[in-house]
């Protein structure tokens, strides 16, 4: 049975949806903000997410972002917001599908159906915490712990072990990491690479001289071994 996890302020379309989907076999968790969302797609592994982005305590952006970190679960967002600047920020951030308020629930469930097609033909791994040896990485909360104590990282610092962790066991490409985190124009600037992962190494390697789990593959990138 597919799991849907509705995140919506609005106890009203909460109640909505829940009956309606409910009634067509549906399972169906709710969330009423940003962070029981993060923890619910992380803990009960909904299908398919439908999101609304006017959340009380994070930006819609945020919380896809968040989950886009570690899950390629499908978001469908479900908005008042019509313009086409908060469409585009919503897709650029992760979100699979838009539907705007009021919506017609024929058109909803054919969106449903759609996102679940694609995510079952295309199944990935959407493991929330990486165990590496004493590390544990949360890629849902954005923490990093090592034999249970907190590892702070800079912004910039996670961006690329998040990138690194998710391809975990691929090789990551040098233009990957600079575009990816920094950006088109700094493809070239391998340099930033090299004082990054410097700086992870002695937060989270056993001997940052002798690497476990951050990798250089010489002149093509770099490879997180859990």
């Amino acid at each position: 049975m597919t799991r849907v996890l509705v995140v919506d302020d609005d106890p009203q379309i909460r109640r909505t949806l829940k009956i309606n989907l409910t009634a067509r076999g549906y399972t169906v968790l709710t969330a009423p903000d940003g962070t029981t969302a993060l923890h619910a797609a992380a803990h009960d592994r909904p299908d398919v997410i439908v999101l609304d982005l006017g959340l009380p305590d994070l930006a819609g952006t945020d919380v896809i972002t968040g989950l886009r970190g570690w899950s390629t679960t499908p978001i469908i967002v479900l908005s008042a917001r019509t313009d086409s600047s908060d469409k585009v920020d919503a897709l650029d951030a992760g979100a699979d599908d838009y539907i705007t308020k009021p919506f017609g629930m024929a058109e909803l469930l054919a969106r449903l159906r759609a996102a679940v097609r694609r995510a079952t033909t295309h199944p990935t791994d959407n493991e929330a915490v990486v165990h590496a040896g004493p590390l544990c990485i949360d890629l849902a909360a954005k923490h990093v712990t090592r034999d249970g104590a907190v590892i702070r990282l800079t912004p910039t610092e996670w961006g690329i072990l998040e990138l690194l962790v998710r391809h975990r066991g691929k090789l990551v490409s040098q233009r990957q990491l600079l575009t990816e985190v920094w950006g088109p124009s700094y493809q070239t600037e391998s340099h930033y690479l090299r004082v990054y992962l410097a700086q992870l190494r002695r937060k989270l390697e056993p001997d940052a001289s002798h690497p476990q789990y951050l990798i250089t593959e010489p002149g093509m990138g770099y490879r997180f071994r859990p």
